[in-house]
């Protein structure tokens, strides 16, 4: 990832996940994985018995509260270019609680190496785990082409706080292409499955009134919670772009456009108060 504001390696050198080439070769793709795993202590708290990451992915512990263990995400050199392969998976064991976040925006650009970058990422939750994940925006650049697939699975009694925001281009550029999917199991049943593809060649009507209509910055808020099984919150609007919706399972969503990140987050940030 390039997180805005933070430093980056050049794409060379001996970095884990980087494969050199000799002079007069293409540049070299990336293949980046980092893993969490967080455990309950025994005393209360929550352990990080696996903190790993490579190249790009760095993971630094942070200060958490209470129970909760935090994690954030640095970008350690530029990426996701063309034809890069990153993957992140966490797992939160029983009674741990872990917050995962990133130090700024990741900004997905154009790379000299052919093909689409993929960004894949795993969430795994167990019965009385909680995991929040809540990552800062994700900004297509002009000429990029970015995949990324979330994929949680959850036990029965396993809650996740859940945001993605996807932002168009920079201020003044039009975006690249970029595609998101968003899968939810909880208890092996699929309750979400769902894909967003905008910019140069997605399918065409994605700027069109019945998706984007436009905006540049549109995100998703899943919320899981066991009670929501028995007591579901009521479908409403939240504002002129924005919806919650309670889905087929223990869980609610948020879809909000916007003109722009600022306004996206509170909206965002409205839904997540009204879901508790």
């Amino acid at each position: 990832m390039t997180l805005t504001g933070a430093p980056t390696a050049p794409r060379n050198g001996t970095l884990a996940g980087i494969r050199p080439g000799g002079p007069g070769t293409a540049p070299a793709r990336v293949r980046a994985d980092a893993r969490i795993v967080a455990r309950a202590d025994g005393r209360g708290g929550t352990a990080l018995p696996v903190l790993d990451g490579s190249g790009p992915l760095a993971l630094r512990r942070t200060r958490g509260s209470g129970a909760e263990a935090r994690v954030m995400v640095v970008g350690a050199m530029s990426g996701p270019l063309g034809g890069d392969r990153f993957a992140l998976t966490a797992r939160a064991e029983r009674g741990a609680r872990l917050h995962v976040g990133s130090a700024a925006a990741t900004l997905a650009l154009p790379g000299q190496t052919p093909g689409e970058a993929r960004y894949d990422v795993r969430l795994d939750v167990a019965d009385g785990a909680e995991l929040h994940w809540l990552p800062e925006q994700l900004i297509s650049a002009t000429g990029s082409d970015l995949r990324v697939t979330t994929l949680a699975e959850l036990a029965t009694g396993a809650r996740l706080v859940l945001r993605e925001e996807q932002v168009l281009g920079r201020a003044g550029e039009r975006p690249g292409l970029l595609t998101t999917r968003l899968t939810l199991r909880v208890a092996g049943r699929a309750v979400l499955d769902q894909q967003l593809s905008c910019g140069p060649g997605a399918p065409g009507g994605w700027d069109g009134p019945a998706t984007l209509a436009g905006h540049r910055a549109v995100g998703q808020l899943l919320v899981v919670r066991p009670e929501f099984a028995e007591q579901p919150p009521a479908p409403r609007m939240l504002g002129d772009r924005a919806a919650l919706m309670p889905l087929a399972g223990p869980a609610a969503l948020v879809t909000a456009l916007a003109p722009d990140a600022l306004r996206l987050r509170r909206v965002l940030d409205e839904g997540l108060a009204l879901l508790g």
